[in-house]
């Protein structure tokens, strides 16, 4: 998936936590929380030469490609992600959890992709939610069509907690 999906599903991720938080959408707290969400969402791709979070985070990036870290396994698999949660642990909780959601909705939406995730790394062998001939492909009319309802989604969150 490309960066603005990836960063869209981490608005979302941030829209629920502080829906279940009870943060007013019209806050600072909201806004630093949307932000966060937004830039999480993108971090697991600094495995992944040229883009934009590696070209932002070289240095972490040029270890992970000196270490032969390939795309896909080890910043996106389930392990990393309970590291980073336990890393993550002094963040207030608001931020904490969006931080943790954030991050994890890129690992969870890249599993809708046919190339799949090494979520159990360092086990070999990818898994993908999707069979190969509906799978998202990234950069694709799917991927494009997938990140509007995203997008729909987000309009609607902080809409329906005014009317309902």
């Amino acid at each position: 998936m490309l960066q603005k999906t990836h960063s869209a599903a981490g608005l979302v991720a941030a829209e629920i936590i502080l829906v279940r938080q009870g943060v007013p959408f019209l806050s600072w707290e909201a806004a630093g929380a949307i932000l966060l969400g937004c830039l999480a969402g993108t971090l697991a791709d600094v495995d992944k030469p040229g883009s934009t979070m590696a070209k932002v985070l070289f240095p972490l990036s040029a270890f992970l490609k000196l270490l032969h870290v390939r795309h896909r396994t080890l910043t996106h698999s389930a392990l990393f992600i309970a590291a980073l949660a336990l890393a993550a642990s002094p963040l207030p909780a608001l931020y904490y959890w969006v931080f943790v959601t954030a991050y994890a909705s890129h690992t969870a939406i890249d599993l809708l992709n046919e190339n799949g995730v090494q979520l159990f790394w360092p086990i070999k062998g990818k898994i993908r939610l999707l069979p190969k001939f509906i799978a998202i492909d990234t950069g694709s009319a799917s991927e494009t069509a997938f990140r509007w309802i995203v997008l729909l989604v987000s309009l609607w969150i902080p809409i329906s907690t005014i009317w309902f």
